[in-house]
């Protein structure tokens, strides 16, 4: 079995990223935290080459983007610029725009479109990933969103599950790890909890996800890279939840 990267999905720390100096200080905490990859997502307004220059500077690898479609399809030239700058391979959307989730001729219309988009990428030396949340796996006719996009889908056309929003659907994230084998380099890692009867997202190995199951299939299988992403940290700060679910990791990871 091979190892992965455990990086830090800046969309968790938001909130601490909106000016180029509070990118810098924040990166520093990551940094200081052991992290040494990060996926630029959420961030606020920054020189593409200022952002290399501070990733470079606290041994920070941008393993992967969240970026919108719609810069894909018309801003297609400036994406590959940036990435190749970054000497990112993987260019993410964070979800499906909302014109195409209401039925399955939807999700079928997004993957022929963006089949076309993964391969024109795949031709520049770039992956497309498709990060999913929970209504992706709304049934129609016996199948649900999430299969329609792995079945009707090119294989260039990569894919980044999200382990919480995976359970939340009623999905196994462990089986898609596997069912994803190939045309999966960056995963998710989210967990998920309970309190007052709901579902809330907590570190990695605080809530109740089979965490020693998914590393072991994320080694078994193509998986790189796995961005921690905590979308809430309620009345946690963000950086604290970032480090906790780093130790986790580690400690499983050497088990």
């Amino acid at each position: 079995m091979k190892d992965f990267v455990v990086a830090a999905q800046l969309y968790t720390l938001r909130d601490y990223l909106k000016t180029p100096e509070d990118i810098r200080k924040s990166l520093k905490k990551v940094s200081e935290m052991g992290y040494t990859a990060v996926q630029v997502s959420g961030i606020g307004k920054i020189d593409p080459a200022e952002l290399k220059d501070i990733t470079d500077e606290y041994g920070l690898k941008i393993c992967a983007t969240h970026i919108s479609p719609d810069d894909i399809v018309n801003d297609f030239d400036n994406v590959v610029e940036k990435h190749k700058l970054w000497d990112c391979k993987y260019v993410g959307v964070g979800g499906l725009p909302t014109a195409y989730r209401d039925s399955a001729e939807g999700f079928k219309t997004f993957a022929k479109e963006f089949s076309v988009q993964a391969k024109k990428l795949a031709d520049k030396g770039l992956q497309f990933i498709y990060h999913n949340h929970r209504f992706e796996f709304e049934n129609f006719d016996g199948r649900t969103g999430m299969q329609i996009l792995f079945e009707e889908t090119a294989p260039e056309f990569g894919f980044e599950i999200d382990t919480f929003w995976v359970q939340s659907g009623g999905a196994s994230p462990l089986e898609w790890v596997y069912k994803t084998d190939g045309r999966m380099h960056v995963i998710h890692f989210k967990d998920m909890g309970i309190k007052a009867n709901e579902q809330i997202m907590t570190p990695i190995g605080r809530g109740n996800l089979q965490w020693k199951e998914i590393i072991e299939a994320c080694r078994k299988t193509a998986v790189e890279w796995a961005p921690v992403e905590q979308d809430h940290c309620y009345d946690e700060s963000p950086f604290d939840c970032l480090k906790e679910s780093l130790d986790f990791c580690n400690k499983m990871m050497k088990e």
